[in-house]
């Protein structure tokens, strides 16, 4: 990463970069190079340790930038070096269109949130493999289960009380079973410091009262969304969470595709499946008082409905971030007079 920085200096512009075969300050000390230049601005690609050094560097009184990589790649010509990628992150850091596309620098307690979330999604995926084995294996031996987890204990039963199933096998599911309740216990454990930061966080409370967010999706978004202004409008909060179609448009002629998919897939997977969760209660009970809504579900696949209604609750999440207000659900407004 140190081989990819580069410093452009405050004032004549000049830009200077170090790679291996020039001027690189090193892997293991690079802060002693950086703590002797007068202060400067420095860019670098956003990565898992570029908030660490953007912290550090700031320390020294440089101004940092970080920029995604996919911002970056574009300017890198042929071959791949510390040179060349500096070079490239050089020529990205000058283009005033790319400086509304910086990452914000996150705090350690910004990034210790973050990592509680993805810990989470780790340890989620891990309980659904274990589950997901325990059925392989059992339905090996004739056994099967409806969907659910609530329905696996009572696999677990059918299978220790079937004698023709060797005792082998059942001490291995055993095995997958121990391991499945310690995967729960953990993630329970994380879903109560995951809901103490979502009472310790003004913010989070206020979006949860979105319909279709929850305690959850309101306090992914907290902590992940820095600062709500850097957007400019609510459609680009959309389109930075990847859900607004791709534009493959040409001659004139609009032409829009499948969502770009782009930006945190955690945020978006939240959400589109609180999206899901409303549609399917309006369905049941029509508790919602969204008229376009009930129109779009009346026309439109279930799925493309999800991801319309996902869309609306986020730029709803930006316009609560960005002003400080507080949800009112449409039965609440009252109607301005004509």
């Amino acid at each position: 990463m140190v081989g990819d920085i580069i410093s452009e200096r405050v004032g004549d512009f000049k830009s200077e970069w170090w790679a291996r075969s020039s001027r690189n300050p090193g892997r293991h000390r690079p802060e002693s190079a950086f703590r002797r230049l007068p202060p400067a601005f420095v860019a670098m690609e956003a990565c898992g340790a570029s908030h660490y050094w953007a912290r550090e560097l700031r320390s020294l009184g440089h101004e940092v930038a970080m920029i995604p990589p996919q911002y970056v790649k574009p300017y890198v010509q042929r071959g791949k070096s510390d040179a060349a990628d500096a070079e490239a992150i050089c020529e990205a850091a000058s283009r005033p269109k790319l400086r509304k596309n910086f990452v914000p620098i996150k705090s350690p307690e910004q990034q210790g949130a973050q990592m509680l979330t993805r810990v989470r999604a780790q340890f989620i995926s891990r309980r659904t493999q274990v589950a997901n084995s325990i059925r392989g294996y059992a339905a090996e031996f004739g056994f099967t289960a409806p969907k659910g987890l609530s329905r696996l204990p009572q696999l677990l039963i059918d299978i220790k009380a079937d004698a023709t199933v060797p005792d082998l096998a059942i001490e291995l599911i055993e095995a997958l079973a121990t391991e499945l309740a310690r995967v729960d216990d953990q993630i329970a454990k994380l879903d109560k410091k995951l809901m103490q930061l979502h009472r310790s966080n003004e913010m989070s409370r206020r979006l949860a009262a979105i319909p279709g967010v929850g305690p959850i999706g309101a306090t992914l978004l907290s902590i992940k969304v820095v600062d709500a202004r850097g957007f400019k409008s609510a459609r680009n909060f959309a389109a930075w969470l990847g859900l607004t179609p791709k534009n493959h448009s040409t001659a004139g002629k609009n032409r829009l595709g499948v969502i770009t998919r782009a930006g945190d897939g955690m945020l978006r997977t939240v959400l589109v499946a609180g999206a899901t969760a409303v549609i399917a209660d309006m369905r049941r009970r029509e508790t919602r008082s969204w008229p376009w809504l009930k129109d779009i579900i009346a026309r439109k696949p279930p799925k493309l409905v999800a991801i319309a209604l996902a869309n609306k609750l986020a730029r709803i999440a930006w316009k609560l971030m960005v002003s400080g207000e507080r949800y009112r659900p449409a039965s609440s407004v009252v109607p301005m007079p004509t």
